[in-house]
């Protein structure tokens, strides 16, 4: 557990940090960052230890909430502090070590695997409960050593330390959130990569099982999200309706800013759920006209498969004819008899080979839809007006005609 205290300069006026508490100040806020070894090895010291720091202590079911690896995003209010529960999806940069049944669980039903993240608000107080290799903790407590490394009358340089709890934990959340976009990029690939390998037309497609995997991943990106952007709203109305919980009656930041941060977090977790959802409707598109060109290409050969049966239908005709067992039958005997049946079925093979090429069955290739449709309405010679002589529509026009007739009495009488 690392401790972070914050602290109000009180010459400039800008807020400084110490990792240990001075003697003749009082922080404005401390930080407790904790991994989840430091809880689950020894939940009742650790529970002594935040209570000697802060004079907190935790609810029972909130302590089995924050163990719970499984918990969904949450947020939940009490008198003394605030419990907010966010789950993190593991990107590539981050080095969580979780149980492996879980993360084998994870992979095999959705493909990617999430990690909560855990913060206790208090008006002088922020609590983070994560797991071990979490790159974005890990990254923003290194620009934390780095500040204090420096002076103290430069630590708001370049960039203004965090004033109050719920200011540092939407930083934090921001940081985590901003590194989901970068994943857009990779899950853009991997859309094109399933695109080609289901529009290829060289061998049949057989991924099924990995690309059911891809799908429950996206919807389940999509389902963190939502999680996310409902917990962010509850936060919200937290803020909205009691703001001076979550500041302290010392503090004098505006509403407004906090407001602000969290709904552009919000609109950050809705702009990739909403890339999400359209690459799983790119997915599915492939996945149509995959099935579509299949299916195409089936009708293609039973057409062929027809035109060939069309063929040697009247040739199987001819022949069976002749192949019955009849002791007299015309032309049996005649010395010429299989010359001229030979040459009545290349007469037909090539009359009916000249037929579908008429059609545009074969040769020339398929007529298109609009060209047939167009010869089957210059064959039918079909009369626009042909509806003019039904008896109801000619008494309803001759009753028009009248009425217009009367309006136009009354209108030119003097």
């Amino acid at each position: 557990m690392q401790s972070y205290y914050f602290y109000l300069h009180p010459e400039a006026q800008h807020i400084f940090v110490q990792k240990q508490k001075l003697q003749d100040a009082e922080p404005e806020f401390i930080w407790l960052d904790c991994t989840r070894e430091d809880v689950v090895n020894r939940p009742e010291q650790w529970q002594q230890e935040v209570f000697n720091t802060a004079q907190l202590w935790l609810n029972e079911y909130h302590l089995r909430d924050i163990l719970n690896l499984d918990h969904p995003c949450a947020f939940d209010t009490l008198d003394d502090y605030d419990l907010l529960i966010f789950r993190k999806l593991i990107t590539p940069d981050d080095e969580i070590k979780l149980d492996s049944s879980a993360v084998e669980k994870h992979e095999r039903m959705f493909g990617l695997a999430t990690t909560p993240i855990s913060f206790i608000l208090t008006p002088q107080l922020l609590i983070t409960v994560r797991e071990q290799g979490n790159k974005d903790i890990e990254r923003y407590l290194q620009r934390i050593e780095t500040v204090l490394t420096r002076s103290i009358d430069e630590h708001h340089k370049p960039r203004k330390l965090p004033s109050t709890p719920l200011d540092l934990s939407l930083r934090l959340l921001n940081t985590m959130v901003d590194g989901y976009l970068d994943l857009r990029v990779p899950l853009t690939k991997r859309v094109e990569y399933w695109q080609q390998e289901l529009l290829q037309g060289h061998r049949r497609f057989t991924k099924w099982h990995q690309l059911l995997q891809e799908n429950m991943a996206f919807q389940q990106v999509e389902n963190l999200c939502e999680e996310q952007i409902e917990t962010m709203q509850e936060l919200r109305d937290e803020i909205v309706d009691n703001y001076s919980h979550l500041k302290g009656k010392k503090r004098s930041e505006k509403q407004d800013i906090m407001l602000v941060r969290v709904d552009d977090l919000s609109s950050h977790i809705e702009r990739i759920q909403k890339h999400t959802t359209r690459l799983r409707g790119a997915v599915q598109a492939a996945i149509d006209l995959h099935f579509s060109a299949v299916a195409n290409q089936t009708n293609e050969n039973m057409r062929i498969l027809a035109i060939i049966t069309a063929i040697f239908a009247p040739l199987t005709l001819l022949t069976g004819i002749y192949g019955m067992n009849f002791e007299f039958i015309p032309g049996l005997k005649s010395p010429t008899g299989f010359w001229i049946m030979l040459a009545i079925m290349c007469m037909t093979t090539l009359l009916l080979l000249y037929y579908f090429y008429r059609r545009h069955l074969v040769g020339r290739g398929e007529r298109s839809v609009i060209d047939m449709l167009a010869q089957q309405q210059g064959d039918q010679h079909m009369n626009l007006l042909w509806f003019m002589d039904y008896e109801p529509i000619k008494a309803t026009v001759k009753g028009t005609k009248k009425t217009l007739k009367e309006i136009e009495k009354l209108t030119t009488r003097p």
